[in-house]
């Protein structure tokens, strides 16, 4: 029953060959706008209400968390339900890799993708400090260091890029509930606080509050997420994931049959 409900909205989570062509920009580099796009509001979101978080509850550590990872949860999912039909709504580099390698996304859109990516999520950041008349760049200091912190990674990734796969055959509603429930989740059994994307790591170091992340703490979160990918790929393999193989074709980024 409920397998059929979530496939009652047939939309998948790569961009449609009939796309409205009344754009402007090639269907490449609009897909990458899309993509910048996602990962501004993203990061707005996340270093947002995290100092929202500081100022509503200030003290409550736990309360703090928790609405900041609501408030993430539900617009992630949100803006996966506005952008996958102009981008496959991605929004995070190892994702990025992660379909091209499994034949769902072209080479040549890979670089666009992780530079609008980490562009659109900075910039992001950078709106959510001046919205709370913060300066706009205030480098992190919170130190995110330890082993236990970046296995909380590779367990935080490792479980993204698995929903993100799992999900795919069902819609992008599904997809959207799915991923925003995973990282609203994530937040709180992996110690790590489930950063799960490179570009939010680099973006969160400009922001000095509840989000921040110093930045000598990126490379081991952007080594522990690498990590994850290659454990997901491994674990899809054997799960009998048909398409980890390269893309060659334009055909490659349609959605499942």
């Amino acid at each position: 029953m409920w397998d059929k409900a979530l496939t009652t909205i047939n939309i998948t989570m790569t961009p449609p060959p009939d796309l409205d062509t009344s754009s402007t920009l090639a269907p490449t580099g609009r897909a990458a706008l899309a993509e910048g796009v996602g990962s501004f509001f993203l990061l707005a979101t996340v270093v947002g209400s995290g100092i929202a978080a500081t100022r509503l509850s200030p003290g409550a550590l736990g309360l703090e968390l928790l609405e900041n990872a609501l408030a993430t949860g539900a617009v992630l999912g949100t803006l996966i339900l506005t952008f996958a039909p102009l981008s496959g709504a991605h929004f995070n580099p190892l994702v990025t890799i992660l379909q091209w390698t499994r034949g769902r996304l072209e080479r040549e859109r890979i670089g666009p993708y992780l530079f609008a990516q980490f562009i659109g999520a900075a910039l992001g950041t950078v709106t959510a400090n001046l919205m709370f008349a913060h300066p706009a760049i205030t480098f992190s200091t919170t130190s995110r260091f330890g082993g236990h912190l970046w296995l909380g990674e590779l367990v935080a990734t490792l479980g993204l890029l698995l929903v993100v796969v799992g999900t795919e055959r069902h819609s992008t509603l599904a997809g959207a509930l799915a991923v925003g429930g995973y990282i609203t989740g994530a937040y709180f059994f992996t110690s790590s606080t489930s950063f799960a994307n490179p570009a939010v790591t680099v973006a969160r170091t400009l922001s000095r509050s509840f989000a921040g992340i110093a930045p000598g703490s990126v490379t081991g979160f952007v080594v522990a997420q690498g990590a994850g990918l290659l454990v997901a790929l491994g674990l899809l393999r054997l799960l009998g994931d048909a398409r980890l193989t390269p893309a060659h074709s334009p055909a490659s980024t349609k959605g499942l049959p």
